[in-house]
């Protein structure tokens, strides 16, 4: 129970009452945020931050934290905005001193009394004054009922005692979550600001981790040492430790991180994450550091609780070779050229032909020829049979490794390339859950939501996706998402500068420059957006009209006629019609 300002906070039964105890009715959303209000100790929580722990692993618009803002306000009658304050930075805060209120516990009831049922009638005041003996019935039964179920009991027991050395043991008891203690970032920076950029960091990774699904996370042991300052020690339960170092050096932060299984001491994976150190937005060098490493190490712990079905001898033998040969394809997949496509599939398909059982490799063939047909890089007849062959791999997949993110990033390009938005929402959404700082996921979470119409929901998206910068590759997917999102809401100038960034880094592709175009004509700069559409053309030879949008199959209306509008401002610029 916790009180501020005359209200009561009632975690357990989440109620919030006013100073005379009448109830007062909140969403589960808007009660959510008041309890993260009342249990951060009076910190500036940022819109980021709020909306993160609000609606974990879904993705909305600001509309939504504002609204919860504003019922908040209202239930706590607070229009002068003293209580839910704005802070400078776009954060908010609750300006009010919260303290803890034991409950007040119920008296105890007597174990055995008549009023327990009501159907059985007053007992004579003679029978009511002597001793109570063993009750007529516990929950109903009777003791002779009783005995029987114990008996039975007993023998369940006995049974499963039996069977429990040919049964597997997830059959008998449920199988309990890894723990991992993310310990306090250690800083070396000898910098005025390194204590706490190490401090948010932590802060950062610990919520981070804690979203991730078949994991749990726990606190380490904080104790006291000579010269009043403290030291942490994991948690004696956790099976594994984070642990990192935080450096300055050449005007650039650097977080170095590893996952120490607890109890060898073996180190599971390294990463490193650098930004730099003049950046204004303190917020933002955080959230990079952390998603930097928080990115590699959630995959690599999801590859150790998720190993693959398939491996042999034969697999072992050639693992370094699978998992370069992967790699380079999925680089392929995130920094899409037509001539880089061909060489990975090509790569990919003789990896296969050599082990064929492997499941890695058919998986990220897949995966990269789904980013294939989203680029239209098939013709209709290799489209049919690629998507034919993509969704048995998948199908198997997921059967093997439900929980695996690399499948399930997969099935999502799959669900998005072939127009099954709403359904690649939520396998996008399931493998943020295993890897919350996952940029792809979070792509193609923006272009399901573009489709669907959500352009505000899909900007916030790709905003994400740049506030994590992970991994790297991706980058330039999410800057023309970013930049797709803004011209189809007709905010062009807005646009400029994502569709400028993303072809900066990647070039080659063809339809970020017809975007770009459409945002080059309706903002007035006609000889800019015909030179757009001249390298476009160089690029995509033949694109006219009437193929220069990507599939519209299950396009919202909304959508249809925002694409329109933009491919009327291409054809403007220059683009045929035929």
């Amino acid at each position: 129970m916790l009180r501020f300002a005359g209200f009561e906070l009632d975690q357990q039964r989440a109620e919030l009452r006013s100073a005379d105890g009448v109830a007062i009715k909140l969403r589960p959303k808007t009660f959510e945020m008041l309890r993260l209000f009342a249990t951060s100790g009076g910190r500036v929580l940022s819109k980021q931050e709020l909306m993160e722990a609000i609606w974990p692993n879904v993705h909305v618009g600001e509309d939504s934290l504002f609204q919860c803002i504003r019922e908040l306000r209202g239930a706590l009658g607070d229009d002068r905005r003293q209580l839910i304050k704005l802070a400078s930075g776009g954060g908010y805060l609750l300006a009010a001193e919260v303290v803890d209120a034991p409950e007040v516990m119920a008296p105890a009831e007597a174990p055995w009394s008549a009023a327990t049922d009501e159907s059985e009638p007053t007992r004579p005041a003679a029978v009511a004054a002597q001793p109570e003996r063993l009750p007529r019935a516990i929950l109903g039964l009777s003791p002779r009922a009783i005995a029987a179920a114990v008996a039975g009991l007993g023998v369940i027991v006995m049974g499963l005692a039996v069977a429990a050395p040919v049964l597997k043991p997830d059959l008998l008891f449920r199988r309990t979550p890894p723990r991992i203690a993310v310990m306090p970032i250690v800083d070396t920076s000898k910098d005025s600001r390194g204590a706490a950029m190490a401090a948010e960091v932590t802060g950062r990774l610990t919520d981070g981790f804690a979203r991730i699904q078949n994991i749990s996370v726990v606190a380490p042991v904080v104790a006291a040492v000579a010269g009043g300052d403290s030291s942490a020690a994991p948690a004696a339960s956790s099976d594994y430790e984070l642990r990192g170092e935080l450096q300055l050096a050449d005007q650039s932060w650097t977080l170095r991180a590893r996952i120490i299984k607890t109890a060898s001491g073996e180190v599971q994976s390294v990463a490193a994450a650098s930004v730099n150190a003049e950046v204004v937005d303190a917020q933002l060098a955080q959230t990079r550091l952390a998603a930097g490493v928080g990115h590699v190490l959630a995959r690599r712990l999801n590859e150790i609780l998720e190993p693959s079905a398939s491996s042999s001898a034969r697999r072992t033998s050639a693992a370094g070779g699978d998992k370069v040969a992967v790699e380079q394809a999925l680089a392929s997949i995130n920094q899409t050229t037509r001539e880089r496509f061909g060489a990975a599939q090509a790569m990919l398909q003789k990896a296969l032909t050599d082990d064929p059982d492997n499941l890695d490799i058919a998986v990220a063939l897949a995966s990269l020829q789904m980013r294939g047909i989203q680029m239209v890089w098939f013709s209709p007849e290799e489209a049919a049979v690629v998507e034919a062959k993509a969704n048995a791999t998948l199908e198997q997949a997921l059967r093997s490794k439900p929980n695996a993110i690399a499948v399930l990033e997969a099935h999502c390009r799959f669900l998005s390339a072939t127009n099954h938005f709403v359904e690649s929402l939520v396998t996008c959404a399931k493998a943020l859950s295993f890897d919350p700082w996952d940029g792809a996921a979070l792509y193609l979470i923006g272009l399901g939501q573009i489709y669907l119409g959500r352009f505000d929901d899909a900007l916030t998206t790709f905003q994400q996706a740049d506030r994590y910068d992970t991994p790297s590759a991706s980058r330039w997917t999410w800057l023309l998402g970013a930049g797709m999102a803004y011209v189809l809401m007709g905010r062009d100038e807005e646009a400029l500068p994502w569709l400028q960034r993303s072809i900066a880094i990647t070039p080659g592709t063809g339809r970020s420059h017809f975007l770009l175009a459409a945002a080059y004509q309706r903002s007035g700069r006609r000889e800019e957006a015909r030179a757009a559409i001249a390298e476009g053309l160089h690029l995509r030879p033949g694109t006219t009209r009437l193929n220069v949008s990507p599939p519209m199959k299950n396009a919202s209306p909304v959508c249809l006629a925002a694409w329109e509008r933009v491919v009327q401002a291409e054809v403007d610029a220059g683009l045929p019609e035929r």
